[in-house]
């Protein structure tokens, strides 16, 4: 009998025609377990690091936005020279806080996302408001030397006085609640030719709204390019010496030299760009670019005056905020063929 005990129980160790045995199954389950630790271990550390990750950046990030804004602050009751000097300074810490925050686009949430996004637009807003209540312009008004521009004016003077807040067919305009003698340009026109010398926009803050089938030549280095509800254009522009802004914009060929490129709500409009930042696009479609290609007699001079690296070109690094989708391009916007670009422009 005790052999009998023996030998079944050697047989249930051992198995019987190659079938697992216990001491096996035990061995598998051990080590199936060891491994679903591991996995359970380093998925933990992976969020960790997320997590320190997202920590690290919300700390750095809110903690230079609070020096910007200490030192946009400390602007009032300066004088020009250091008031000049601090939103230099400011503007080149907001320029790195952007770039940090396009570096950090990869593990943050959509929330993290979202939440700097609106705060580096709350400060550039400010960044904005400090420099025109710290530093303003010389008032002036400026006519585009144009046929289109006279046009205008003469039918202007035959008219009654526009309402307020009406933007007026001259080469002032006024927009966002900015008086209208700090910013030349045109708006609502149709199917002209428009052209601004360097002595008109050296330096100004530049706006081009409801141009609808017009051609543009601006000639110099202004100091914002703002373009709203454009349809059918082709406008060139020599060097912005900081921030072009698009909005609405459809069916268009737009080039110039910035610092920074911002731009919404625009579709099916080729950009030749030169941006020593990058490029931003938000609720675009059909948004194509290529290098800047335009040149004129004083080109080199304005980009001297403008600031801008010569030699430094973002113009394919373009962020899209309505696609977070790592390691996968965009449908909204795309690079130019080069077979496609156009390379020779009308004066």
């Amino acid at each position: 009998m005790d052999a009998t005990v023996e030998s079944n129980l050697e047989s249930g160790l051992h198995g019987e025609s190659g079938a697992p045995t216990i001491q096996e199954r035990l061995q598998k389950r051990h080590q199936a377990r060891i491994e679903d630790a591991e996995r359970r271990k380093e998925t933990k550390k992976s969020q960790s690091v997320a997590e320190e990750k997202g920590d690290y950046f919300s700390s750095a990030f809110n903690s230079e936005r609070a020096c910007i804004e200490e030192l946009l602050s400390s602007c009032s009751g300066s004088d020009r020279a250091a008031v000049t000097q601090k939103l230099e300074e400011a503007t080149a810490k907001t320029l790195l806080l952007q770039k940090f925050l396009n570096d950090s686009m990869l593990f943050l949430t959509q929330y993290e996302l979202r939440q700097a996004q609106a705060a580096l637009q709350k400060l550039q807003t400010t960044l904005a408001e400090t420099r025109e209540d710290s530093l303003p312009k010389k008032k002036f008004a400026f006519r585009a030397r144009t046929k289109a521009a006279d046009k205008a004016s003469a039918q202007a003077s035959d008219a009654p006085p526009p309402d307020a807040g009406t933007p007026a067919d001259s080469g002032v305009t006024k927009v966002d609640g900015a008086p209208a003698s700090k910013q030349c340009g045109f708006s609502n026109m149709n199917n002209e030719f428009l052209t601004k010398s360097a002595e008109e926009i050296q330096s100004q803050d530049l706006l081009l709204t409801h141009l609808t089938n017009c051609k543009v030549r601006l000639y110099g280095s202004p100091n914002t390019l703002h373009l709203k509800h454009i349809d059918s254009c082709e406008i060139l522009c020599g060097p912005v010496s900081t921030s072009v802004f698009i909005d609405h914009c459809r069916n268009s060929t737009l080039v110039f030299p910035c610092q920074q490129l911002r731009t919404h709500n625009t579709t099916d409009t080729q950009v030749y760009l030169h941006v020593t930042s990058r490029a931003i696009v938000e609720d675009c479609h059909g948004v194509s670019f290529a290098p800047f290609s335009w040149s004129y007699p004083t080109l080199e001079e304005d980009f001297s005056v403008s600031g801008l690296d010569r030699n430094r070109n973002n113009w394919s690094q373009v962020d899209d905020f309505n696609w977070l989708a790592a390691g996968t391009p965009s449908p909204n916007w795309t690079v130019i063929p080069e077979g496609d670009r156009k390379t020779t422009w009308d004066p």
